[in-house]
């Protein structure tokens, strides 16, 4: 691994204090092709993190089609101009439930925090419920459900966070239970919000619960829920920003996976394959209120050169199987995955391209160091969980069962090394 001294003093001094890196000593990436990256020394690592570039690094008809716009054209939409309709159409065909209106942002955040201004425009209520180990983005209004860094002087009181479901302690105390167990919660939060004057106006979470550390409760695990929201008046807003455009190998979002249909979906990092792209899809009583009651403009939202590298990625995801892809593939990293052992881990799990192995709670430092191991080794991961005790495995889609068999391989190396 390598690690400028020069770059970490610079970067203190210019960008201020607690500015996060990955991996100790932080890595200096200075190149990027396909599931690969390369650091200053040349040194080349797999890349099993990042789903910001979901069709690959510097996929080369994702550059062509940022070059080729940027020579053309690039402005806000308050101009007429084709690219964005033609992305609005080719997106709102992947989805149902009359989710056919679209809002281009730049980032998850700014997707999200529209999300529960809709929510409130339908409702006329501010209340909202989430999960309580999420991440929905670092607006002011979003970084309010997320419980990593409570905001200052506390959380508002129009917010309430109710218990995640869990793969090792579920809701209810079984699997079959969970469902109506993270129902009765959600039901109490409402009521806890409508007695407190907040009203109710909606449910946000991401349909993979991928913060949470991966739980994979099943098809059906939100019907209860759904069924009380929507007996609350309420809206459901999915965040698709991690499993969404084919991750999952069965289902090309992960409300599809579970089973039910959302008034909002909001979409970011993999949509354009790094570029600074995101977006929210609704349905159009959703978008016609919000509009009456917000209004909004994004300068550097929908701009043609972000909607041609949105358009790129998609046909990419479509062309190349990659969504297929990532069913045959995290079906087989599973497989290996599930032949590890080691006395400090918990539980293996995933879907598609998504994977978590659960260390017990106790053993985050296990999990810490086996991210850290796996990196010397030249294989990035990442961890997720209440107690960061989850390693977390979501690479770019075109990952194959040569990548797979490597990453275990360095896995088991590195597991063995680990007390």
């Amino acid at each position: 691994m390598t690690s400028d001294p020069d770059l970490v003093t610079r970067r203190a001094r210019l960008l201020g204090p607690n500015v996060p890196t990955f991996y100790d000593p932080p890595l200096h990436i200075v190149r990027g092709e396909g599931v690969w990256l390369w650091d200053a020394a040349g040194r080349r690592y797999l890349d099993a993190y990042n789903n910001v570039p979901h069709v690959g690094h510097c996929h080369p008809r994702v550059v062509e089609a940022i070059a080729r716009q940027a020579a053309q054209l690039n402005t806000h939409t308050r101009y007429l101009h084709e690219v964005i309709l033609d992305y609005a159409e080719a997106l709102t065909a992947r989805l149902g439930h009359d989710l056919s209106q679209v809002i281009m942002v730049c980032t998850g955040s700014e997707a999200n925090d529209i999300a529960l201004r809709m929510a409130e425009a339908v409702t006329g209520a501010r209340g909202i419920v989430a999960t309580d180990n999420t991440y929905h983005g670092n607006t002011t209004a979003v970084a309010a459900l997320s419980t990593r860094r409570p905001p200052i002087g506390g959380r508002p009181d129009h917010v309430r966070l109710v218990p995640a479901p869990d793969a090792l302690a579920p809701l209810g105390g079984s699997r079959d239970a969970q469902g109506a167990a993270f129902a009765a919660h959600v039901a109490a939060a409402i009521a806890d919000l409508k007695a407190a004057g907040h009203g109710f106006a909606g449910l946000m979470l991401c349909p993979a619960f991928a913060n949470e550390g991966l739980p994979d409760p099943g098809p059906g695990f939100l019907d209860d829920t759904v069924a009380v929201v929507r007996g609350a008046g309420g809206l459901i807003l999915a965040d698709e920003v991690q499993p969404g455009f084919g991750r999952l190998g069965t289902h090309f979002w992960g409300h599809e996976a579970l089973g039910f249909a959302p008034d909002v979906v909001t979409l970011g990092k993999p949509m354009a394959n790094g570029h600074p792209v995101g977006a929210v899809v609704a349905r159009p009583q959703v978008m016609a209120a919000f509009r009456e009651a917000f209004g909004y403009f994004n300068t550097f939202g929908g701009n043609p050169v972000s909607c041609a590298a949105a358009m790129a990625t998609l046909r990419v995801i479509e062309d190349e199987g990659l969504q297929e892809n990532a069913r045959v593939v995290g079906d087989h990293l599973l497989g290996l995955l599930r032949g590890l052992s080691h006395p400090a881990l918990a539980d293996i799990r995933g879907m598609g391209l998504f994977a978590a192995l659960e260390f017990h709670p106790d053993h985050a430092a296990t999990c810490a160091a086996a991210v850290e191991g796996l990196a010397r080794r030249g294989v990035l991961t990442g961890r997720v969980g209440r107690a960061q005790h989850i390693l977390k495995i979501r690479p770019p889609m075109p990952f194959s069962r040569g990548n797979a068999a490597q990453l275990v391989e360095t896995l088991e190396g590195v597991l063995g090394g680990l007390e």
